[in-house]
């Protein structure tokens, strides 16, 4: 009998942990439309304590998921009351909270004496303290997860006796993370194996592994967990998230399909809704997903080789494991241009995983056809990067009303811009290194502002002379990161744009108050 593996996303919030990476409202259900036809098991949908902002995704995607969606929270009672607000409409609510385990993070994150003197009196406040969650969460729903945070580097005996005490205070599902992404695959599994010995109520819970890829070793450690008794894998697409991300949605689908001989697991992942999931990830928080990267990169079913060439013209399996069909990866692609109807874009960006309706629909059309009129063909990863654009857009935007460069190798780079906000123009020129920094200085002219910058890239969405040029800025005050991107055949005014809108959400953010600094856990 095969033992199925549930999937739960943590895209929109482990995922958009990731530096610069952050979405808006918009964004978020976006893609949580895209995890529903994936088809993964639990949407984790957020942190609804740590801003307004994240209460009102995880709101928005409870309200309209036909999927478990999950709220994470602190163990303690504000946090957990936020989640259940926050998913008091969802049909399949799930509040999952973490509080940290091992020694090291006990010592540092509840070093006051309160929680007691010494760590034996430490942990004790700790157990306390999560299983008070526990019966606090079961109030308002009877689905609920807990995190022994830091638990790749927790002592097993008392992470087995905290994770016996949570289940008898009512926790469906335990979860075993390695915070730091410090175990190796073999230690790994020998932590899940002993919880299965040690914790006699275990078989009421369902065992889940989050892992983090700080050694490049998430997948391998989920992958051992699996195989040692867990469950449910905690994963996000690309696999993004803090620090150097988490374990790698598609990697573990992918691993459990393809191997299938060597196991009796599966998931319910629709593989082929991979690819445009992974694009629409990218495209959203303009992290871009490196060439190598198995499943979903450029070269992942690219060969160059003369040898490999050869076999794969005579067998398409000598150099591949899977078929890109089976990951959605296309293998022709639709053409649109200027003369294309708004049904043909409907038709294609709903392919795509788009959901774009009346007055949306006008707005993103109107879009399509200016990019049209510049360059002759439209290609789904132009239309992913102008999807990008259109939902990030700030709720009080700077807009570029005129831009006019001069520049080549005999003259000095000027650049002259004409902003307009809020019914207000502004207007001033500047000079600089390079036409991008004296657009740049321009633009801090004309907005009286000191420079914000703290990195810039550019690239190009897709071949050919007439690409779409995609250019990120981030911005920096304080210990905020504010993301923007423009996208524009022309690679100078897609900078201004992209400079122009991450002052926006800046704007935005300081006037919502959203970038409330929280510890978000696990």
């Amino acid at each position: 009998m095969k033992e199925k593996v549930l999937i739960f996303d943590t895209t929109l919030r482990d995922g958009e942990q990731s530096p610069g990476a952050s979405l808006n409202l918009q964004e978020k259900v976006e893609i949580a439309r895209q995890l529903e036809k994936l088809n993964v098991d639990i949407i984790e949908a957020g942190f609804p304590a740590s801003s307004p902002l994240q209460f009102e995704a995880v709101r928005q995607v409870g309200d309209e998921s036909g999927k478990i969606v999950a709220a994470l929270s602190r163990a303690v009672e504000n946090d957990i009351k936020s989640a259940h607000d926050a998913l008091r409409n969802a049909r399949y609510p799930r509040i999952h909270t973490f509080i940290s385990t091992s020694d090291i993070h006990i010592m540092g994150k509840f070093g006051h004496e309160r929680y007691g003197k010494t760590l034996a009196e430490k942990q004790k406040t700790i157990l306390r303290m999560a299983v008070d969650a526990v019966v606090f969460a079961r109030t308002f729903t009877g689905d609920v997860e807990f995190s022994a945070e830091d638990a790749g580097r927790t002592d097993p005996v008392y992470l087995a006796e905290i994770i016996e005490a949570v289940i008898d205070a009512g926790a469906t599902t335990v979860n075993i993370p390695d915070t730091t992404g410090y175990t190796w695959p073999s230690e790994f599994g020998r932590k899940i194996a002993n919880l299965k010995q040690r914790v006699a109520n275990i078989d009421r819970a369902v065992i889940s592994v989050h892992c983090h890829n700080d050694l490049g070793l998430a997948v391998a450690n989920t992958l051992s967990s699996i195989e040692n008794g867990a469950r449910q894998a905690e994963c996000s697409v690309n696999g993004i998230g803090e620090r150097a991300g988490n374990a790698s949605l598609e990697e573990i689908v992918m691993g459990l399909k393809v191997r299938s001989d060597l196991h009796n697991y599966y998931t319910d992942v629709s593989t082929e809704e991979i690819y445009n999931t992974s694009r629409m990830v990218s495209s959203f928080t303009g992290l871009i997903i490196q060439p190598n990267k198995a499943i979903v990169g450029d070269n992942a079913f690219a060969h160059e080789s003369g040898i490999h060439q050869d076999g794969m013209l005579k067998n398409r399996q000598t150099y591949e494991v899977m078929t890109p069909e089976s990951v959605g990866v296309p293998q022709t692609t639709i053409v649109l241009g200027r003369h294309s109807g708004k049904h043909g874009l409907q038709a294609r960006l709903s392919s795509l995983g788009y959901k774009v309706t009346g007055a949306e629909l006008e707005k993103v059309y109107e879009r399509f056809l200016s990019i049209a009129d510049k360059k002759k063909e439209i290609y789904d990863d132009d239309l992913r990067v102008l999807m990008g654009d259109e939902l990030n857009k700030p709720l009080e935007p700077l807009e570029l009303d005129y831009l006019h460069v001069n520049s080549g190798t005999a003259s000095i780079p000027t650049a002259t811009v004409r902003i307009k906000a809020k019914g207000t123009t502004y207007e001033e020129s500047s000079t600089g290194d390079g036409p991008v920094d004296a657009c740049f200085k321009a633009i801090e002219r004309a907005l009286s502002l000191g420079s914000l910058l703290y990195s810039y890239s550019v690239r190009s969405t897709t071949a050919g002379r007439q690409a779409l040029g995609e250019a990120t800025v981030r911005l920096k005050d304080g210990e905020h990161l504010f993301t923007g991107r423009g996208v524009s055949t022309d690679i100078i005014e897609a900078s201004a744009k992209a400079y122009l809108q991450a002052l926006s959400i800046r704007q935005d953010a300081q006037g919502n108050d959203n970038t409330t600094t929280i510890d978000k856990g696990i």
